[in-house]
């Protein structure tokens, strides 16, 4: 068995939107790694530069000429080592030389040749044998704000969590289910509703924040009842897209509100309190910690989950560490561009009793590997979607490890949310 990496082949795919991504093939002797890059309609403006200046194009020239000559001749089992090389090869801060999502692309895919070179699946040879936990799949199932158009939602995703679910595959079906009868009640309630769905297949309706909170709390209690175990409500309020930097206020264009920063803990504190909310990501702008550290400080059961806010990043992490700010992390690999920055990231966090959260990008692809990612990293919970073909490819693929996994397959440890 031979792990040297003989050759890399990078080309332009297609993602969820229809718009060009970059997709990357490492290939040995003995394996074949392939990953293509995700992108969101929301980025935070910390995370690394997605494409050189000039775009994919520029950045497919530079895996040719900057990154095939380094790499080739290394091993791919040498994970730290070749991800230290794209950090070099780059020679800035922020991947704006060869692009974030053309370091990610590269990295997951010399770890997955890694992995098949050995003969494993990816979750496995991240984790170990220890690597026998699923994930809870957290799920968009109403979209607003910057992932829907027309009279919808300020905020950007009602999500739900099948907190108690006994194993992945009913949670995966609790999930489905309400999304069903969420899409049922709206075009019988017949609200503008025309069956309109976003980029990750959750509604797209004309009601305003309340009304789909309200929906989806009575639509959980039903399935709850129904699959025998408790789903609840969470939030991603996306904030960095409503917070008007020069008014300093968070504008609620379709509700008709304007809140300065005390206004808004209030409002989401309230919010977490009628609704009993079990998660709220980035309830502030992305560079306020200090009230991501009241909130935090406030509620009890409700994880408070930083995605702008922390944008995967080691020293931000540690910062908001220091005031105790939210007590959940998203993980999104390609907002750092390696792997190898990412577990970093996630050892950190879970040292500090944060919770980390793989998740996908709104732009995304068939591609499954955040999967595995979930597992092998030993993430409790997973935000991938409900429906919708790049969503449904990782729901499926979980379903398959807890498959592969048999009897030794369980639900991870949660946090107490109930």
């Amino acid at each position: 068995m031979s792990t040297v990496i003989d050759d890399i082949v990078a080309r332009k795919i297609f993602d969820s939107r229809g718009n060009e991504t970059i997709e990357v093939d490492v290939i040995t002797p003995s394996s074949l790694g392939r990953v293509s890059a995700p992108s969101g309609a929301s980025r935070g403006k910390n995370e690394v530069s997605p494409y050189p200046r000039k775009g994919i194009d520029e950045a497919l020239k530079k895996i040719e000429t900057l990154v095939v000559p380094e790499l080739l001749g290394m091993n791919v089992d040498m994970q730290e080592g070749i991800d230290e090389m794209l950090g070099e090869i780059d020679g800035t801060e922020n991947f704006a030389n060869i692009g974030g999502n053309t370091a990610f692309a590269l990295s997951l895919a010399v770890a997955e040749a890694a992995a098949n070179a050995y003969g494993l699946p990816l979750f496995q040879y991240l984790g170990g044998q220890l690597a026998c936990e699923l994930p809870y799949p957290l799920g968009n199932t109403i979209s607003g704000g910057k992932h829907a158009r027309g009279k919808t939602p300020d905020i950007q995703e009602f999500l739900v969590l099948p907190i108690a679910a006994r194993n992945f595959q009913e949670a995966a079906k609790a999930n489905a289910l309400i999304h069903k009868k969420v899409g049922e009640k709206l075009k019988k309630a017949g609200k503008d509703f025309g069956g309109g769905r976003s980029d990750e297949g959750a509604w797209i309706a004309g009601l305003n924040d309340h009304e789909a909170l309200e929906l989806l709390s009575n639509v959980c209690e039903e399935v709850s009842e129904e699959m025998g175990f408790e789903c609840r409500v969470g939030l991603d309020m996306a904030a960095s897209t409503l917070w008007n930097p020069k008014t300093r206020r968070y504008v609620y264009s379709r509700g008709g509100r304007k809140l300065d920063s005390d206004e808004q803990l209030e409002h989401v504190l309230q919010l977490i309190e009628q609704f009993r909310l079990v998660y709220v990501e980035d309830p502030f702008h992305e560079e306020d910690f200090k009230n991501f550290a009241e909130l935090t400080r406030k509620v009890r059961q409700c994880l408070i989950c930083g995605d702008d806010l922390f944008v995967t990043n080691e020293k931000r992490l540690r910062h908001g560490m220091k005031l105790n700010a939210g007590n959940a992390i998203i993980i999104k690999v390609n907002q750092v561009g390696t792997l190898t920055r990412a577990i970093r990231t996630v050892e950190l966090a879970k040292k500090a009793g944060y919770v980390p959260i793989v998740s996908h990008r709104s732009g995304d692809t068939v591609d499954w590997h955040v999967a595995h990612l979930a597992v092998g990293l030993n993430c409790p919970i997973i935000k991938t979607g409900i429906v919708e073909g790049a969503r449904i490819a990782k729901i499926n693929e979980l379903i398959r490890i807890e498959e592969l996994l048999g009897n030794r397959a369980r639900m991870a440890s949660l946090p107490r949310l109930g």
